[in-house]
C-alpha cells in the first residue's frame, strides 16, 4: 500500500505521528510537507496528494490542516477524489463503507494525535461496501 500525505503548519507533529504509524505498518509513504510549523498554504500541499490519489500514484491519501476544511475543499476539486473531513473513529469508518473516501481530512486543532492515529487505522481497515452505496457514488461527479 502507499499512502500520499501533505499537511500545513498546523499539522506537522501530526503527520510526523501519522508518518510513523504507517512506517511501523510497512506503508510505503509519499510526504509533500510540511515539516516545519512556519505558515504555508495548504493548497501547496493538499493538490500533490490529490493528484497522486486521482491518478493512481497513491491508493490513499491523508490531508491534515488546522480545520480541516480548507484542506478537504481543495482536494475535493479533483474529480477522482472523495475526501473525507473526519473527526471521529466513527465517520472515518463511514467514510469508506458507505462513500468509498480515499482521502483523509483531519482538523488538527480539533481531534488529539491519538485520535488521528486511530482514525488513521480505521479508515486504512475498513473496506468499502459497494452495492447500493455505488450507485450513489456514481452520481458524485457533475454531469454537463
Amino acid at each position: 500500500m502507499k499512502i500520499s500525505i501533505g499537511n500545513d503548519h498546523a499539522g506537522t507533529q501530526y503527520k510526523k505521528s501519522v508518518v510513523e504509524l504507517l512506517k511501523q505498518r510497512s506503508i510505503e509513504v509519499i510526504n509533500y510537507g510540511t515539516n516545519t510549523e512556519d505558515s504555508v498554504d495548504y493548497p501547496d500541499f493538499v493538490h500533490p496528494v490529490a493528484n497522486d490519489v486521482e491518478n493512481g500514484k497513491a491508493d490513499f491519501g491523508i490531508i491534515i490542516c488546522g480545520s480541516g476544511n480548507g484542506a478537504n475543499m481543495t482536494a475535493n476539486k479533483h474529480q477522482g477524489v472523495r475526501s473525507a473531513l473526519c473527526w471521529s473513529g466513527e465517520i472515518a469508518k463511514l467514510a469508506r463503507e458507505h462513500n468509498n473516501a480515499n482521502i483523509l481530512s483531519v482538523p488538527a486543532r480539533f481531534v488529539s494525535i491519538h485520535q488521528t492515529l486511530d482514525m488513521v487505522k480505521i479508515f486504512l481497515d475498513t473496506a468499502f461496501e459497494g452495492g447500493r452505496h455505488q450507485e450513489r457514488i456514481n452520481k458524485i461527479p457533475v454531469q454537463n
